[in-house]
């Protein structure tokens, strides 16, 4: 169902993510946080993709589940950042409504898949 979007959207989402975590970085020199958004950020990707290519639909909807894990823990960190004054808000506006688009995208493609398992 979403594969080709859910796709795109966590590529596009994860540069966007490598591009603040670099800022952060070397404007703020702030590396504790942001290494944890890059590793989170970045990951919800690579578990999709996993998924794109599951021996089962069962297997399937596990990588999608740690890919909405990872989301989550995302928006955690994108919350953090911007509480703490580390990044602006319409940044946090920004990535926060990204996030939120793909973690509903995951969960719609879980509850279908799942659904077509019955």
């Amino acid at each position: 169902m979403g594969g080709n979007i859910l796709a795109e959207k966590t590529i596009a989402f994860a540069i966007r993510i490598v591009k603040c975590c670099k800022e952060l970085q070397t404007v703020k020199n702030e590396y504790i946080m942001s290494k944890q958004l890059l590793r989170s950020g970045t990951s919800i990707g690579a578990n999709a993709h996993e998924g794109f290519y599951a021996q089962s639909r069962a297997d399937f909807i596990s990588k999608l589940s740690v890919s909405l894990k990872e989301a989550s823990e995302t928006s955690y960190w994108i919350t953090i950042l911007y509480r703490t004054d580390y990044i602006l808000e319409p940044l946090y506006n920004s990535l926060k409504a990204d996030i939120d688009e793909i973690i509903r995208i995951i969960i719609s493609t879980i509850k279908t898949s799942k659904k077509n398992a019955e």
